[in-house]
């Protein structure tokens, strides 16, 4: 064991003088070797390797200007810093459960014959993505301006890209950005978004968030019902709006109700009906369906007639066929008389 002072703050000065900025690796130093730069991730162990040879009389492991170890003697207050070998022909120190504070240069200072010989060796600290800040869910009118955010920390910088989860497999490449910006929003483009951070060091850091776009309600499904006087007849209405459309059904300009007039309203998510259970000559007629929501409303005309009854968009081959067969006697009659 030895503690000559005078040797440690010439290795200290010797480290500081003339080590350039840049480190050095091992090939590019013939002795003392210390290894290649060394790579970690963050929370693991780093072990800082330095071959001698049976010329050094002393030797110590330097972290810029601050003494680790000098020998067997411990000179770091940090418990993390451990020495692993001193033989002969090897010199080396561990850092246990290394951070980002540990990334540097450090330095294998040795003496023999009274000249002293430095090598240094860079440590890397690398460290997994983090999404540390991201948008909360979000509700918006259709027609607005939407922008998300996503940042990520992480050693090397992690990329940041923007997915829409909600279209096809293929096509939800949005942006490779911190930044998403969605102007004049429509109904297809809500749903889910993720947010993915990579920088190859372990696996991507992924968040998701929602996006709710209101429209307007629109009746997709309304058709005319045929049935015959005594039986049952069910009318239906469907209609898409964000949020869920409210429905009611008239008669002429007459409100109609359950339980009134023998029939039923029932409203099922974005379906309504209206149902007669013993359908009579005075129910035949037009009914309308009207779909509300906060953002506006829409209506539809849906007849409930009887057999036989020729209503726009029903019957309408039937009316065809006659149709056709008036024409063709109309021609033979007009081919017979002359």
């Amino acid at each position: 064991m030895y503690h000559p002072a005078c040797w440690i703050i010439f290795s200290a000065t010797t480290a500081l003088l003339f080590i350039p900025g840049v480190p050095v690796r091992s090939g590019d130093a013939t002795f003392p070797k210390a290894m290649d730069n060394v790579t970690v991730r963050q929370g693991e162990s780093a072990t800082l390797r330095c071959t001698i040879d049976d010329r050094v009389t002393r030797v110590a492991w330097l972290n810029r200007s601050t003494i680790l170890y000098a020998g067997n003697d411990k000179w770091s207050i940090d418990p993390r810093v451990i020495i692993l070998v001193n033989t002969p022909t090897q010199y080396s120190i561990m850092i246990q459960n290394v951070d980002v504070y540990d990334e540097g240069p450090y330095t294998c200072s040795v003496q023999t014959d009274n000249h002293p010989k430095t090598s240094r060796v860079h440590l890397i600290v690398q460290v997994p993505p983090q999404i540390m800040n991201i948008s909360s869910d979000i509700t918006v009118n259709e027609g607005s301006s939407v922008t998300l955010l996503c940042l990520a920390i992480g050693r090397p910088e992690p990329t940041v890209t923007w997915r829409h989860l909600s279209v096809k497999e293929g096509q939800g490449f949005v942006s490779e950005d911190e930044y998403l910006e969605i102007s004049d929003i429509k109904r297809d483009q809500s749903g889910e978004y993720e947010c993915s951070a990579l920088n190859d060091v372990a696996a991507p850091d992924v968040r998701k968030v929602k996006i709710t776009v209101n429209y307007p309600p629109y009746i997709s499904k309304a058709k005319n019902t045929g049935v015959s006087v005594g039986q049952k007849g069910i009318l239906s209405c469907e209609a898409s709006a964000v949020p869920m459309a409210e429905f009611q059904w008239f008669k002429e300009d007459t409100r109609l109700a359950t339980g009134l007039d023998g029939v039923k309203i029932e409203n099922k998510g974005r379906i309504s009906t209206l149902t007669f259970f013993n359908v009579s000559e005075k129910d035949y007629g037009n009914y309308t369906c009207v779909a509300t929501n906060k953002l506006g409303n829409t209506n539809a005309s849906i007849t409930l007639y009887g057999p036989g009854a020729v209503i726009d968009g029903v019957n309408s081959a039937s009316r065809a066929l006659a149709c056709l067969w008036l024409s063709g006697t109309l021609f033979a009659h007009f081919f017979i008389k002359f």
